[in-house]
């Protein structure tokens, strides 16, 4: 369960970073909110495999470079889901985009990420959940 924990406050981290640089390039820089979204995973990603391997999961001591390129074809699936569910729910409805961002993010972050994480990423941790 103390993995779990950990891995959601690591996401809960990245994701600010996610939502303040989403903010940010969407409210300052006037960038579409599908390439503002884009950059905010881009830097939430980047956070959060840094947190995950350093403290959630505690797998320094697997190989960095094979838990890079695991992490980093997750994450593409990642950016594909968060960015194709941006474009569909701002596209099709008037939801607003923070809104959709996070109810897309919170289904990912649970549904996908966490669970590949644990088995695929850095999977040489303990299984408790």
């Amino acid at each position: 369960m103390l993995t779990f924990v950990k891995a959601q406050a690591a996401s809960l981290t990245a994701s600010t970073i996610d939502f303040l640089t989403t903010t940010f390039c969407v409210e300052v820089l006037k960038m579409n909110a599908v390439i503002g979204s884009a950059t905010g995973t881009i830097l939430g990603g980047v956070t959060n495999f840094t947190m995950g391997r350093r403290w959630a999961f505690s797998a320094r001591s697997g190989k960095m470079t094979l838990q890079m390129y695991r992490y980093i074809l997750v994450w593409v699936g990642n950016l594909l889901l968060n960015t194709g569910g941006m474009y569909v729910v701002t596209t099709f409805t008037n939801v607003n985009y923070l809104l959709a961002k996070v109810c897309i993010s919170l289904i990912v972050g649970i549904g996908y990420n966490y669970t590949l994480q644990k088995y695929f990423v850095f999977k040489q941790m303990d299984d408790d959940i």
